[in-house]
């Protein structure tokens, strides 16, 4: 990772966007909707570091290179991030291609090097990301506290939430009905955890390109994860940083079978066809299988 990442809350904060001109004007409609106080500033005001006081960053743009220098420099006198557009060299961050869904914001970033290659990553995932997502992260957000109350234990807590961003809740939040969300969200936290655990097998040889959708889901739901060795790295990248691995060598099928007993989401990724019998056994201890 060459960059890192990094989200400024913007509630009650001031961000100041120096010169003129189109590239100026296209930064300042970055924050069309946030809750930033956009400072638009030019000439000898934007050499001042008094200009730039109290702000979280500061986009600098234009074509006179003394004017940038100057601009950058009284912006960093007053110690705020820089970033000159179409200068990496002299910025301090780097603006990505943004995909904005109000609470949920997606950023794609190249350290500079493609703005073209950024923004046409952005549309790619954009158009996996409905306008009603960040309605989503509200309802979550509304909830949070109350989800932190109910279901204390942590592992509880994650599977309820994945359970809820896809559940009816979700659905209706994305329809723009908040109102019944917030009820059926209630209706869903009132029930608890409830989760039935379930055992999928998952072709790990790879390219991970080839993995279905339902795959992908899997993966990215998975609170235990059983790789073969030689399964596809690319492939292991798909499951949450944070799910629990455990070695293949020291799982059967009654390991599995306890797993699924506690309502752990398991993805067994095989590079080998899977043992019948352990299906079998699964079977016989009503464990739900599904086999990718």
């Amino acid at each position: 990772m060459d960059s890192f990442p990094a989200y400024f809350p913007l509630a009650g904060r001031k961000v100041v966007i120096a010169g003129s001109g189109e590239a100026a004007d296209n930064k300042a409609r970055l924050f069309d909707g946030s809750p930033a106080t956009v400072v638009r500033i030019d000439g000898p005001e934007a050499f001042l570091p008094g200009t730039y006081a109290g702000a979280v960053l500061a986009f600098v743009a234009g074509d006179d290179e003394i004017f940038l220098q100057a601009a950058a420099g009284a912006a960093r006198a007053a110690r705020v991030l820089v970033n000159v557009v179409d200068k990496p060299t002299m910025s301090d961050f780097n603006t990505p291609a943004v995909i904005d869904r109000g609470e949920v914001v997606a950023a794609i970033g190249t350290g500079g090097a493609s703005p073209t290659l950024a923004t046409k990553l952005r549309n790619d995932i954009e158009a996996q990301m409905p306008e009603g997502t960040g309605r989503v992260a509200a309802l979550l957000r509304r909830f949070q506290d109350e989800v932190r109350g109910a279901l204390p234990a942590l592992h509880e807590r994650r599977a309820f939430l994945r359970d809820a961003v896809a559940g009816e809740a979700a659905q209706a939040a994305m329809a723009g009905d908040m109102e019944k969300a917030g009820q059926l969200f209630r209706q869903a936290l009132a029930k608890g955890v409830g989760r039935e655990g379930k055992v999928r097998f998952i072709a790990g040889k790879g390219p991970s390109d080839l993995l279905t959708l339902r795959a992908l889901r899997a993966l990215g739901a998975a609170d235990v994860l059983i790789a073969d060795e030689g399964a596809d790295n690319d492939v292991l990248t798909m499951a949450r940083r944070d799910v629990h691995r455990l070695d293949p060598a020291e799982i059967d099928a009654e390991t599995l079978v306890t797993l699924a007993k506690e309502g752990k989401q398991i993805v067994r990724l095989v590079v080998a066809p899977v043992d019948p019998a352990v299906v079998q056994a699964l079977g016989a201890a009503s464990v739900a299988v599904e086999v990718i």
